[in-house]
């Protein structure tokens, strides 16, 4: 059993000068009263902000590609390059804390988020805006990890589990705000103020947070950086998610272009590997990886994280472009998806310590796939209700997901690989959120392109049934061949965007199935005493 560390003890210890004492600095002592209140809530804001927009913008996508003239798909790459950014610089998150100090790299991360939002919010097209994201997802990245150690600090550590609770509840709030915030501002006002939005709660948690914690920094010291590490990890994560994409627009591996970039993604990945595993002070410890429990539960998350994310995206698309819905009300149907999962997160909390967590998380993966079975259901005469349902769901299966999940990855790590565990697993799920989001657009498309044909096929003067459903089109509304023609053109677009959906959705729910194995390869997780995340042992 692993002894539960806190951030703060595992960043003194590691910033100590070689041959110094084994024993850390003390740490400042938990905060109190309401100053801890005030602190939390400030820290809870600094989260909210960078989990509200990676889902805020999920709803006014097709009111930002037609506003900047560019195509849905287009439109979607503001999510995509958010999180591969993102994703790229959560591994940074240890080496500058201690180059910069915990708290000035918390109120910079947040006060350069504010100005990578205004830059959103000011973009007069798709280039301007998707530079401004990629500069937002990086200066978003130390910002999770670094909000859990902060408040882990502020908390006693008996009060651990609270101080995780109180901020998996604001980070599953986003899910609920972020779409119905979204649409209602995308439609009373104007898409930019999607951005706009971060500027008062940024400037309020920056300012709070150092009023607060600006006399209890963490100690710093001088480290390498692999940059060498760091520049071939850009390099194939860019080249991959490009080519993502750009491949439905180019034709894929029928374009030049995609066959470069998948040869650029598959040479830098190799190479970063080999010069990780052999580099002194690696921007990613690869070794994590021969931990049975990281490997399935990294795996396990991530590409559960990839297929939810990819669904969060393509479900809005569907309802305003094929079902007619505005963007506010598109962000009111996904929005209960949150409900569930802020009601169960603390008790979650309080019965993890006593459960197999791979029962929890199991329970997770066949409810997940539940929820989308009754997806696949969906047609193009699906009520409000009916829509609803699954997503109000869903938020059972959030609430057992993450924190089990986590808490599988952590076990039986020793302190001080904590910190770099927990950012690789980040990464890796944030960067599967990206490309999960790609190929379930990528996906739709092509299923959708298939069921269009097939319908289309027997749509032609031979055939009497479609004679007859032209001369009732033409009779019953009253107009010529041609409005009936495109009349049932518009009918047959429809039904095979939702056939198509409908395939993903069906894929969807058996990936989720297919990957329970990952689960229990782990080792039996139990959390120990006060249920700190590190708190983790193997058995």
């Amino acid at each position: 059993m692993a002894r539960a560390t806190r951030p703060e003890d595992r960043s003194l210890s590691a910033n100590a000068p070689a041959g110094s004492p084994a024993t850390p600095p003390a740490a400042p002592p938990p905060l109190q009263g309401t100053q801890l209140l005030i602190a939390t809530f400030a820290v809870a804001l600094a989260t909210f902000m960078v989990v509200l927009d990676s889902s805020i913008a999920n709803v006014a996508i097709p009111t930002i590609s037609g506003n900047l003239g560019v195509s849905v798909d287009e439109g979607t790459w503001v999510i995509t390059v958010f999180a591969a950014s993102n994703a790229v610089a959560v591994p940074l998150t240890g080496w500058l804390t201690q180059r910069i100090g915990q708290i000035k790299l918390f109120v910079s991360a947040i006060v350069m988020f504010v100005i990578a939002s205004w830059l959103c919010g000011l973009a007069p097209n798709l280039t301007f805006l998707l530079a401004a994201r990629v500069l937002q997802g990086i200066v978003a990245g130390p910002l999770i990890p670094l909000s859990q150690a902060v408040l882990l600090g502020s908390y006693p550590r008996e009060k651990s589990s609270m101080a995780l609770s109180l901020w998996a509840m604001t980070a599953v709030v986003g899910p609920i705000a972020g779409p119905a915030l979204g649409g209602w501002i995308t439609d009373s006002y104007s898409w930019s103020w999607i951005f706009y939005i971060n500027i008062p709660v940024g400037v309020f948690a920056a300012l709070t947070v150092w009023s607060i914690y600006r006399k209890r920094e963490s100690a710093t010291r001088k480290l390498p950086i692999d940059t060498v590490g760091l520049a071939l990890l850009i390099v194939w994560v860019a080249a991959l998610q490009i080519m993502l994409d750009k491949g439905r627009d180019l034709d894929w591996f029928n374009s030049s272009t995609i066959v470069i970039l998948a040869i650029v993604a598959i040479i830098g990945f190799a190479a970063f590997v080999i010069w990780e595993i052999t580099e002194a002070h690696p921007i990613i410890d690869l070794s994590l990886f021969k931990g049975r429990n990281f490997l399935g539960g990294t795996v396990a998350i991530s590409v559960g994280y990839g297929v939810f994310f990819g669904n969060l995206v393509l479900l809005p698309q569907w309802l305003q472009e094929y079902l007619g819905y505005r963007s506010v009300d598109a962000g009111l149907v996904t929005a209960p998806l949150g409900i569930f999962a802020v009601i169960l997160a603390p008790i979650i909390g309080r019965i993890m310590p006593r459960t197999d967590t791979r029962v929890m998380a199991t329970i997770a993966f066949v409810f997940f796939a539940f929820v989308f079975y009754l997806r696949s259901r969906y047609n193009v005469y699906a009520d409000t209700w009916t829509i609803v349902l699954p997503t109000l769901l869903q938020g059972i299966p959030m609430a057992l997901f993450f924190t089990p999940l986590t808490a599988i990855i952590l076990s039986g790590l020793p302190g001080e690989k904590i910190p770099a565990a927990a950012g690789l697993s980040n990464f890796v799920r944030i960067f599967c959120g990206a490309i999960g989001t790609s190929i379930a657009g990528t996906a739709w498309n092509n299923r959708t392109i298939l069921h269009h044909a097939r319908l289309t096929e027997v749509a032609n003067a031979f055939n009497p049934d479609y004679a007859q459903g032209q001369t009732t089109l033409q009779t019953l509304f009253n107009v010529p061949a041609s409005t009936a023609r495109a009349m049932f053109g518009l009918s047959v677009d429809s039904q095979a965007a939702m056939l198509g959906l409908d395939d993903v959705f069906w894929a969807s729910s058996l990936i989720f199935i297919a990957i329970i194995p990952l689960i229990w390869i782990t080792r039996r997780y139990k959390a120990g005493g006060a249920g700190g995340a590190a708190a983790a042992g193997a058995h």
